[in-house]
C-alpha cells in the first residue's frame, strides 16, 4: 500500500512539473519602456488580441536601459523593444539574441534657442548626449547630414532623457536627441524639431528576442506578431481618443497634449534594413566598442517571423 502511495504521489509531482513547464513555455515575457514603440503590444494586450491568438503575453515595464538589459541577459524576459546599437552591443558581448522585427517610433534633434534655426547653427554649440548611446548615434548623424563633424560641437555627458530635455529647455544645453512622449512636450513648450531620424531615411529601434526562447517559444513568437499586426491595423483604424488611456498611462504624454500626438506610421511588422544595422555596426566600430573585426549584422537578424 505504501509502495502504491508513493507511486501515485510520484506520478502527481511529476503531472504537476509537466503542466507547470507548459504553463511556462506559453508565456512571453516582454520588457518595455515608455516608447511610442511599446503601443502596439500595449494595444493587442488591452484588446486582447495575444489571448485571441492563443499566447500569453505578459508585459514588464522597465524605466533604466541597464535594469532591461540586465532582465534580458540573465533570460528574466524573453525579448525585448531595443535600439540597434543596444542589440549589437549585446550581441557583440556574447549575448546569444536575434532581431526579430523593427519598429517604427523616430529619435527627433531639437532645440529650444531661437537664434538655432537649423542643424548648421549648432556648430561649437554644446550637445545633450549619452554616449556610445542610440541618442549619441542619432546626434552625430543629424550633423554629419549638414556637414558637421562631431568634433566641431560640445558633446555633455547626461544619460537620463528627462534630464536632458530639462537641460535643453532651460538653455543649459543648445539642443539634444529626444524621443515621444518629450518631443511632443518640448515642443508645447515652444522647442523646435531641427531633424528626425526617418527624415534622414534611418530606423533605429526593434524587437529582440533571446534565441533559446525562439527556438522553444516558435509558435508562441508567431502568435504574438500575429497579434501585433492586429494592433497596428486597429490603430490604423481608430481615432488618437481611442488609445488615449495608452499614451496617457503607459507612454506618459500629459492629457492635454493628446491633441498635439503625432503617431508614427506603425506597419505589420518586417525586418530591420541591412543598411540601418550597418550604420549602426560601422559607428560602433569606429568608436571603438565591439572587440572583434566579425561583420555581427550577419548572424543578427532572424526573418521567420514577419511577412515576407
Amino acid at each position: 500500500m505504501h509502495r502504491i502511495y508513493c507511486f501515485l504521489l510520484f506520478l502527481l509531482i511529476v503531472f504537476s512539473a509537466c503542466k507547470q513547464q507548459d504553463k511556462q513555455v506559453n508565456v512571453l515575457k516582454i520588457g518595455v519602456m515608455s516608447s511610442m514603440d511599446y503601443v502596439p503590444l500595449a494595444v493587442a494586450q488591452e484588446q486582447g488580441f495575444f489571448d485571441k491568438h492563443g499566447v500569453h503575453v505578459e508585459i514588464l515595464k522597465f524605466y533604466s536601459a541597464n535594469d532591461r538589459d540586465a532582465a534580458f541577459q540573465s533570460g528574466n524576459i524573453d525579448g525585448t523593444v531595443i535600439d540597434y546599437t543596444g542589440a549589437i552591443l549585446q550581441r557583440a558581448g556574447g549575448v546569444d539574441l536575434k532581431l526579430t522585427s523593427a519598429c517604427n517610433a523616430t529619435f527627433c534633434l531639437m532645440t529650444a534657442q531661437p537664434e538655432i534655426r537649423q542643424i548648421s547653427d549648432l556648430q561649437n554649440k554644446k550637445i545633450g548626449v549619452s554616449r556610445n548611446t542610440v541618442i549619441d548615434f542619432c546626434v552625430e548623424k543629424a550633423l554629419l547630414s549638414a556637414g558637421i563633424s562631431p568634433g566641431q560641437i560640445e558633446k555633455q555627458e547626461i544619460n537620463k532623457i528627462p534630464i536632458r530635455f530639462e537641460m535643453m529647455m532651460k538653455g543649459e544645453s543648445d539642443a539634444t536627441a529626444l524621443p515621444d512622449p518629450f518631443i511632443t512636450i518640448a515642443a508645447s513648450k515652444g522647442a523646435r524639431t531641427l531633424v528626425c531620424m526617418n527624415d534622414l531615411g534611418f530606423a533605429v529601434t526593434g524587437i529582440m528576442f533571446k534565441t533559446v526562447a525562439l527556438n522553444q517559444k516558435f509558435d508562441q513568437v508567431k502568435a504574438f506578431y500575429t497579434a501585433y499586426n492586429e494592433a497596428v491595423e486597429y490603430i490604423k483604424n481608430h481615432s488618437i481618443e481611442d488609445i488615449k488611456p495608452i499614451l496617457v498611462n503607459d507612454i506618459g504624454f500629459p492629457e492635454p497634449l493628446i491633441g498635439w500626438v503625432k503617431l508614427p506610421d506603425y506597419t505589420p511588422a518586417k525586418m530591420p534594413e541591412i543598411k540601418d544595422i550597418q550604420a549602426t555596426e560601422e559607428w560602433l566600430r569606429g568608436k571603438g566598442l565591439l572587440p572583434s573585426k566579425d561583420l555581427i549584422y550577419e548572424n543578427l537578424l532572424d526573418d521567420r517571423f514577419v511577412q515576407q
